[in-house]
C-alpha cells in the first residue's frame, strides 16, 4: 500500500472519471514503485482541513508507459480538452513522445498559463515513464469520509502522511484498511474534486 497526502484535489491526479482512476502525473515514485495489485491511497490536507479524511483508494490493476497510455482507445476521453466539460478540461492523457523521441505535453493543468509546455512539470512528471490504472477504486474528492482512528495509527504506524509518501505498512495493517474501504460499499466516482 502507498500514502500520500492529495495537496490539491482538482480531478487531475488522480483523475477518477470515464470508469478508470489513473495516476498519470505527479508522484513519480508511487508510480514507480508500484505493482499491479497495490493499493494507493491519498488522504486529505491538514491545510484543507481535511486531515484523516480520505480522498481515494485504487488497487492497481494495470501499468502502462506514457505512449501506451495515450494510443489506448479507453483513454481518449482523458486526453483534456479545455473548451469541453470541467472533468475533460483536468484529463491527464497529456504526455507522448513525438517521432524524435522529445516528449510531447498536451495544453492542460500542467502546461504553462497561456497553453505552452511547462518544462518543469515535463521533467517532474516524465522521470517515471509509468501511468498507474484501476478499475478498482473509489473516490470521493472532498466529501470522503474519516478514515477510523485505529487505521490512522495502526501499532504506531501513521496512514496519513505529510509531503512526500509512505509504503512501509505491516501487511495487519493493510489487510484491516482494505476491508473497511471494501466494507463501505461504494466504487468508482462518487463526489466531487474539492477544488471544484
Amino acid at each position: 500500500m502507498h500514502s500520500y497526502v492529495v495537496a490539491r484535489d482538482y480531478g487531475f491526479a488522480p483523475n477518477p472519471f470515464f470508469g478508470f482512476c489513473t495516476l498519470a502525473t505527479c508522484k513519480p515514485k508511487i508510480r514507480e514503485s508500484a505493482e499491479v495489485g497495490d493499493w494507493v491511497v491519498g488522504t486529505g490536507s491538514k491545510t484543507a482541513g481535511r486531515d484523516g479524511h480520505i480522498v481515494y483508494a485504487m488497487r492497481v490493476t494495470e501499468a502502462l508507459t506514457f505512449n501506451q497510455y495515450w494510443r489506448d482507445p479507453r483513454f481518449r476521453e482523458k486526453r483534456p480538452s479545455l473548451r469541453g466539460s470541467t472533468k475533460q478540461a483536468f484529463g491527464d492523457n497529456i504526455y507522448h513522445r513525438d517521432r524524435e523521441g522529445r516528449w510531447r505535453q498536451e495544453d492542460s493543468h500542467h502546461s504553462l498559463p497561456n497553453g505552452s509546455p511547462n518544462r518543469a512539470n515535463i521533467s517532474h512528471d516524465t522521470q517515471t515513464n509509468r501511468v498507474l490504472i484501476s478499475d478498482h477504486y473509489v473516490y470521493w474528492g472532498g466529501s470522503g469520509p474519516l478514515i477510523p482512528k485505529r487505521l490512522r495509527n495502526f501499532a504506531g504506524t501513521d496512514l496519513c502522511g505529510k509531503r512526500g509518501h509512505k509504503n512501509a505498512f505491516p501487511a495487519e495493517m493493510v489487510a484491516a484498511f482494505v476491508k473497511w474501504i471494501e466494507g463501505i460499499g461504494e466504487s468508482g466516482f462518487t463526489g466531487q474534486p474539492r477544488e471544484w
